[in-house]
């Protein structure tokens, strides 16, 4: 390679540098150990089910059930077409909606639901749960890595 070269490949070299630098660099600017307080405190005192839905035109799917949660414990399986949510129409709803039915309710942490699995309505009674604490703490540690570069020991080893 001839010198009149080498300083275009020495600034190509630098601007990587420079743009790996820049991907690596934090997301948020909030402090990490502030983060951590946030999240624990907003995810303390949420119930949650163990859903997760796809949006299909129209209605909702259960993509999948989350071990452990409370879906899995009232039977719900993956594919189950959400008919309804105590009483509420969900045949034409989105997540946002179907969030929405959660939210009302939390007060009483029960759910009735219709769902379409395999050509057959069934009911499936439900309680919203607490969110378990290794869920929180990977929640967290999850945030941690992405956002603030720093890798805890739940995550640590994990791809």
């Amino acid at each position: 390679m001839t010198s009149r070269f080498r300083p275009i490949f020495t600034l190509a070299a630098a601007l990587c540098a420079v743009a790996v630098v820049r991907a690596q660099e934090p997301k948020c600017h909030t402090p990490a150990n502030e983060c951590e307080r946030e999240i624990r405190q907003m995810l303390a005192g949420r119930r949650y089910l163990g859903l997760d839905l796809v949006e299909i035109k129209p209605g909702l799917v259960v993509k999948a059930v989350r071990s452990e949660s409370p879906a899995s414990r009232a039977d719900f399986e993956s594919g189950d077409r959400i008919i309804a949510v105590n009483g509420k129409s969900m045949e034409k709803a989105t997540g946002k909606v179907f969030k929405e039915s959660l939210a009302e309710a939390r007060q009483t942490g029960r759910l009735w639901v219709i769902v379409l699995r395999r050509g057959a309505y069934k009911k499936i009674e439900a309680r919203l749960e607490p969110y378990p604490q290794e869920y929180i703490d990977k929640v967290i540690s999850g945030h941690l890595a992405a956002a603030h570069g720093i890798v805890t020991g739940s995550t640590a080893g994990q791809k």
